[in-house]
């Protein structure tokens, strides 16, 4: 696979299109920060919610293993409460609060930005790049799996109220997914603002629920003694990896955790955890312990936690609450598509900031769109949250491990530790997972295809996006002319001039943009200034301001101007313009022209790709956001230039 030979040109490919390169930016813009508490109530919302969920279904379905003799003892009963809460220190307290929090890209997680440091800190590599492409994939997958499991089995139940509403669980299911979807373009703070007291409550409500029933057995608190877990796994052969791809339910939602880190900060989502959501989950685990101890036939311990009253009023927060589930891999997914149009896996698409005091914060129409298609398509397929329960663990467990490796790299090449310290303190967290990733492939035919086909389905997308983009930058640099070239020829015999300026945009500043040779070729006039400016994504969430914009001049009538964004912010071209006034460039929106290149692409005979793998990469390019619009230029001082190229 063509991989991009350094950050910065991973982050400015040309565009297919031929419009402009797809390296996005944001203006940094001062707002009142968000109060502290405010943002650690939005987290427990939106980064909790799907962790949060797990103990509707996780221990139901860890206990499995254990019933299938049709004999429970209470060694298996401890054993897998143990599996959970050592699962859950483990990983999600030690691994993703403790550590990776702190491994962020200037404020920034999720696994794209964890490649971004891991890269950097190499000086740029292959294998990281695949790596991050993979597990970028498999979070995808993850996105469209949590919001169909979560929503059904909440909605289950109903079930336990009266058996009549059972045939009503799969309309209501999609009727809320539906709902969810249509309601993000409110943005994140705004769900968050809902949201977030529901979880709290919700958390409350766990424990709270699980008190009566610890206070009735206290001897559930031995499952904090690891010789339980041990003793489980060692004793139950094949049934124990079984077991192990139930257990991973209980953490689930750890890799959305870092996802969404640039949406409200480290020491909230910690304080978030450590406060209020860690606590919680374990009481409830440890009272549906205590419940299937003392009523061993009991089949879903999470309900019947509360009393017969309780049961209406639990569903309702249980709906509400996995509707939040979703809410952490959707604002993940919406941070992880910006990443990635960023350092050029995909086609650039519309982003809107959808809060004014973090700009982390940013809705993905199609992102969206093709989201709630996926996640209602599975829950009619499957139908009931057990069968998606065996589709559930790969893809999470998948994308842990890479994270796992590529944080290996970054203790090492990044933090400076040696090799040996870097591998002592990330060894344990790979072994875990990799255990939990053996027995989850064991589910691969009940279910666990569904993420690997929509992972090897992106990572083909991906792949051929990155792989069209190298060809069509190839095949134009056999027609190009060097810009030094262009601006001695036209100094000797200059062609009309008129008055104003015009900007061309370029992924290359060394060659002569295809707009200002089909503008001199066709109209046979220059503009009294022309700028070749070129934009660029570097390798960290945001550019400095002080190496935003860099002018040069390259003769009487030229100048080139290079412009670097983050890989998290979005562009506004004529915002960063006006900050070169103070280096001498007068600039007038009024009295500027904006010249761009857009290609119609066609497939080629021979392009060094496969047919259908060329249609894929027009129709990509053809869906690409217009660079107009993502640019933040005026329509009415835009000029196109459309040219035909073969790929």
């Amino acid at each position: 696979m063509t991989q991009p030979a350094s950050p910065s040109a991973a982050a400015a490919p040309p565009d297919p299109a031929g419009r402009v390169p797809a390296d996005p930016a944001e203006t940094q813009r001062e707002h009142a920060p968000t109060p502290f508490w405010t943002l650690v109530v939005g987290s427990v919302g939106v980064v909790y919610g799907d962790i949060g969920t797990s103990p509707l279904y996780a221990f139901r379905e860890a206990l499995g293993p254990a019933r299938a003799d049709g004999i429970l003892l209470t060694e298996e009963v401890l054993g897998t409460t143990s599996l959970i809460l050592w699962a859950l220190l483990i990983i999600v307290t030690i691994k993703y609060v403790v550590i990776l929090l702190r491994m962020d890209n200037n404020g920034e997680g999720g696994i794209l930005s964890l490649m971004a440091l891991a890269r950097k800190a190499l000086g740029g590599s292959r294998i990281v790049f695949i790596l991050g492409l993979l597990g970028a994939s498999l979070f995808y997958g993850d996105a469209i799996i949590t919001p169909a499991i979560s929503v059904l089995s909440a909605v289950e139940g109903i079930k336990l109220v009266t058996p009549v509403f059972e045939p009503y669980v799969l309309p209501i299911t999609v009727a809320i997914i539906v709902a969810l979807f249509l309601v993000q373009s409110r943005g994140t703070s705004k769900v968050a603002a809902f949201f977030g007291p529901v979880m709290v409550v919700w958390f409350l409500a766990l424990g709270l629920a699980a008190l009566p029933h610890i206070l009735d057995n206290p001897g559930v608190f031995a499952a904090f003694n690891p010789w339980y877990a041990l003793h489980y796994l060692l004793g139950h052969g094949t049934g124990a990896l079984v077991a192990l791809g139930a257990v991973f339910l209980a953490v689930t939602g750890a890799e959305a955790l870092f996802a969404d880190l640039g949406h409200f900060g480290r020491r909230p989502i910690q304080v978030a955890w450590l406060g209020l959501v860690a606590p919680c989950l374990t009481l409830n685990y440890l009272g549906q312990t205590a419940l299937v101890l003392a009523k061993p036939e009991t089949t879903d311990p999470f309900y019947q936690l509360v009393p017969e009253w309780g049961l209406i009023p639990m569903v309702i927060l249980a709906t509400l609450a996995t509707v939040t589930a979703s809410q952490a891999v959707i604002t993940g997914a919406f941070s992880l598509s910006r990443q990635a149009i960023q350092l050029g896996l995909l086609p650039r698409l519309e982003i809107r900031h959808t809060s004014e005091s973090h700009s982390g914060q940013i809705f993905l129409p199609q992102v969206n769109l093709l989201l709630m298609l996926g996640v209602v398509i599975l829950a009619v397929l499957f139908r009931s949250s057990s069968a998606l329960a065996s589709a559930y663990g790969i893809a999470v467990t998948g994308t842990m491990l890479l994270t796992a490796s590529m944080a290996y790299v970054v203790l090492w090449k990044a933090w400076k530790l040696s090799p040996i310290a870097a591998a002592a303190a990330i060894m344990p967290f790979i072994i875990v997972e990799f255990l939990f990733l053996l027995s989850n492939l064991l589910k691969v035919f009940e279910g666990g295809y569904v993420p690997l086909v929509l992972a090897g389905g992106l990572i083909v997308l991906m792949w051929t996006w990155v792989r069209g983009v190298s060809i069509l930058l190839n095949k134009t640099r056999k027609t190009d002319v060097p810009l030094v070239e262009l601006v001695a020829m036209l100094e000797k015999s200059p062609p009309h001039h008129v008055r104003g300026t015009a900007i061309f945009l370029t992924s290359d500043p060394e060659i002569a943009p295809a707009a200002l040779l089909h503008n001199l070729k066709h109209n046979k006039v220059l503009h009294e200034k022309n700028v070749i400016l070129t934009v660029q994504t570097v390798d960290t969430p945001r550019s400095a301001e002080a190496d935003r914009v860099r002018i040069e001049s390259i003769g009487p009538h030229f100048s080139k101007i290079v412009m670097k964004f983050g890989y998290m912010e979005t562009p506004n071209i004529p915002r960063a313009l006006t900050q070169l006034r103070k280096q001498g460039f007068k600039f007038d929106i009024m009295s500027t022209s904006f010249f761009l290149s857009r290609r119609s692409i066609r497939p080629a005979a021979q392009s060094g790709m496969p047919l259908w793998q060329d249609r894929i990469f027009i129709t990509l390019a053809k869906n690409a956001n217009d660079a107009t619009d993502f640019f933040q230029i005026p329509t009415g001082r835009v000029v196109e230039v459309g040219t035909q190229v073969t790929v």
